[in-house]
């Protein structure tokens, strides 16, 4: 057995990409047994992160989908939708990240599962909520971004709309799904129930955005603008000291005050701009403006040494390249070096997060596609023939290992 807390949880894997898989890497990670059904062509991530040392291995496919085993159904074969019907009567969740109306097609909308296995807890992500105009629409994390507002803060404060550059949207909605699936999971403990659950993504990242860039039109009537102005100022952003970047926020009068003290500007601490929270949030643009004179007298490593001892909050700017190299990460194990079958050594990241009570004992690397379909179909009930007799008529393939 796995070991950890959803040790025992057995979760259908529908999804591709990152949305889905982002959120039962994260369960897998914690104990479940995540099955990845994948179509022969395989989850699209595995050929759109660039060099790999295998086909269909990228690194972000590799992240992304640990823990896990993978088994192939062609589900417009009447062999490949019996057996994932099958396995759905074994299971706890399917979460999928197909359009709705493509689930009806496939004969996998709710009622069709639910008619299987009432405990069954459903966890749909889509584009859009169902009742509203947009409910059929194709998306992805860059059409969400633009269409929710999160580019529209980038055009804010440089002038241009411009993505994120990192599926933000899609990582957003992959957490809220975890939060989505354990609370079902509770609550059927009480119930003794299964569920539906909708997660669409246009809604949930609006609503990431907008506490707190509705701003002044939370009011009706409006009491000004939308988009706050201390997090949308141009000047909020990684400072240049004389060798580098520091990242400094100094929000509480205690903080402020210290940080006048370090920059050897005590007397800023009466002025009336920067006296109170209120204050320095009315005055923004001076105080970003303070900032930016004062650190680049000095390097990255002197402010750092004089903001630990007044304990104003502040880091050393990371590169990507950096980040791999930072001492603190170094200190806590963060990157592990792992050897994966066909792939060799690879560079994971450990759970950040610690239970008392343990995590999942044993580390599974990303699969290859339909590596474990064999065996899952036996374990479904399925004998050498029934399976041979699929993988024959393109149902399923048998990816093991050699």
């Amino acid at each position: 057995m796995a070991g950890g807390p959803l040790e025992g949880v057995r979760i259908l894997d529908l999804t591709s990409v990152v949305v889905g898989p982002l959120a039962t890497q994260i369960l897998a990670d914690h104990g479940a047994d995540v099955i990845k059904v994948e179509s022969k062509a395989g989850d699209l991530v595995r050929v759109m992160n660039g060099k790999s040392v295998t086909p269909g291995m990228g690194a972000k496919f590799l992240h992304l989908n640990r823990n896990k085993r993978s088994i192939v159904l062609d589900l417009k074969n009447p062999a490949g939708h019996s057996a994932l019907m099958k396995l759905v009567g074994r299971a706890d969740v399917m979460i999928w990240n197909n359009r709705p109306r493509s689930m009806a097609r496939l004969k996998l909308a709710y009622d069709d599962v639910r008619a299987v296995n009432p405990k069954l807890i459903y966890c749909g992500l889509f584009g859009f909520g169902q009742e509203g105009r947009y409910r059929d629409r194709p998306a992805y994390d860059t059409i969400i971004q633009g269409a929710g507002g999160m580019a529209a803060l980038h055009h804010l404060v440089t002038g241009e709309p411009r993505f994120v550059p990192m599926v933000v949207a899609d990582k957003v909605v992959g957490l809220i799904a975890v939060q989505m699936i354990a609370m079902a999971l509770y609550g059927r403990t009480r119930s003794g129930a299964g569920c539906s659950i909708q997660i669409p993504m246009f809604e949930n990242l609006v609503k990431f955005v907008l506490e707190e860039h509705m701003y002044l039109r939370t009011f009706e009537p409006p009491l000004g603008p939308a988009g706050d102005p201390r997090i949308l100022d141009a000047s909020n952003r990684p400072i240049p000291t004389r060798d580098g970047y520091i990242c400094i926020s100094a929000n509480t009068d205690e903080q402020a005050f210290a940080f006048f003290d370090a920059i050897g500007r005590p007397e800023l601490k009466t002025d009336p701009r920067f006296s109170s929270v209120p204050a320095r949030f009315a005055h923004v643009k001076e105080y970003f403006q303070v900032r930016i004179d004062a650190l680049k007298s000095r390097t990255t490593g002197e402010w750092l040494e004089a903001f630990d001892r007044l304990d104003v909050p502040a880091m050393s700017y990371n590169t990507l390249d950096s980040l791999l190299e930072d001492a603190h990460l170094k200190d806590v194990g963060f990157f592990e070096l792992k050897d994966h079958p066909t792939e060799g050594k690879t560079r994971s990241m450990r759970l950040p997060n610690k239970w008392s009570s343990g995590v999942r004992r044993e580390w599974n690397p990303a699969p290859k596609l339909g590596q474990h379909s064999v065996e899952i179909l036996r374990e479904a009930g399925y004998d050498d023939a029934a399976i041979d007799a699929m993988i024959a008529s393109g149902a399923t393939t048998d990816g093991r290992l050699l």
